[in-house]
Parts: structure tokens; C-alpha cells; sequence
């Protein structure tokens, strides 16, 4: 079967990175969509990618996530979307020697538009929630080790991203605001 005719997928301003679209399928009772298909999504993508674990998160408006990655032998690659609500979802290039290294993208993701975006190993994530009760979905190639994780702090001005403004402050854990500024990251 034909990728194209289920979902578009393309390129983003960073390296890597792929957005995609499904092709949902409406009437009057609602939609329906193929969230993940391994063949397909291993065809669209270009390689064979095993995801091993699913996440969940739940969040208010206003909710600053990340930006997070994990290192060496547990680095991740991730398909992230949105099941619920909306995100501004941002990544940050952080492999040494790419051609966008220290550079980041930013798209919104939502239950509206169904895009999922998918993150090669090597990037930092993170995502910032534009509505109450955003449910935040994602699949990861590789299992999560605490002791491999690092981040960056989200409002690194050499990184310079624009976050969504709201009319209320960033909420974000003590752990994300303590995180290293992108100069200083342990790779």
C-alpha cells in the first residue's frame, strides 16, 4: 500500500526530524485515523525503528516540559502527538558534528491537526501545554535510564526559542528549572 495515500511526511528546519500527518477519515459520527502502523511508519521514515515503550503525560495550560535527552547506548528516538489539547513542541539539535547543531524547532501540535512528529536520537524534547487537560502521547526506541538522562533548561538565551506566550507564567518542575544552559552540556 502506498504511504502517500495514509499520511503525508515531511522535512522540518532541523536535520533529521520528520512530521507526520495520517490521513483521517470523518462523517457526521466523528473520525478515525491510524495513529502508528510499524510497517508504514518504518517506509515513511526511511528506516527501521523498534519502538519499546509508550508514554503518557497529562498537563494544565501553561505546563513546561523539558527540554530532555538521554545519552550514549540509551539515547531515544521518539514519535511524539497530541491526544488531547495542544503543545508547542520544540526540539534542539544536540549531536555534535551535525550540519544544525545547536539549532531548534518549534511546531504546534494538537488533536486538531493529528501531526505526530518524529525525533531521531540525538535531540532534545521538550513542549509547552496551550490548553487545560493536554494529553501528551509518545513512543520511545530505546527504555529510559535515569542515570543517562540530561537536559537543557528551556529558556536558554543562546538558544533564543520563542516560546507561546500565555497569559499566565511557565509552570515548570524544579528539576527542569535547575537544568544547564546549552553551552555546558555534558554530551
Amino acid at each position: 500500500m502506498n504511504v502517500e495515500v495514509l499520511q503525508t511526511v515531511r522535512g522540518t528546519t532541523i536535520d533529521g526530524p520528520l512530521l507526520i500527518t495520517p490521513r483521517a477519515f470523518g462523517d457526521d459520527r466523528g473520525w478515525f485515523f491510524e495513529s502508528w502502523n510499524q510497517t508504514r511508519f518504518n517506509d515513511a521514515v526511511g528506516q527501521t525503528v523498534e519502538f519499546s515503550q509508550d508514554n503518557h503525560s497529562r498537563s494544565i495550560q501553561g505546563v513546561l516540559r523539558g527540554l530532555h535527552y538521554q545519552r550514549g547506548e540509551y539515547a531515544q528516538a521518539k514519535l511524539v502527538r497530541v491526544v488531547k489539547g495542544a503543545v508547542q513542541d520544540v526540539v534542539v539539535d544536540v549531536r555534535p558534528g551535525s550540519k544544525t547543531y545547536g539549532q531548534f524547532f518549534s511546531i504546534e501540535l494538537s488533536e486538531e491537526n493529528k501531526t505526530q512528529l518524529f525525533i531521531p536520537r540525538g535531540l532534545a524534547h521538550g513542549f509547552l501545554a496551550l490548553e487545560d487537560t493536554t494529553v501528551f502521547s509518545y513512543k520511545c526506541d530505546n527504555f529510559y535510564n535515569k542515570e543517562a538522562e540530561l537536559g537543557i533548561v528551556f529558556n536558554d538565551k543562546d538558544l533564543k526559542i520563542t516560546w507561546n506566550s500565555l497569559d499566565n507564567d511557565f509552570i515548570v518542575s524544579e528539576k527542569d528549572q535547575k537544568l544547564p544552559k546549552f553551552r555546558t552540556i555534558d554530551l
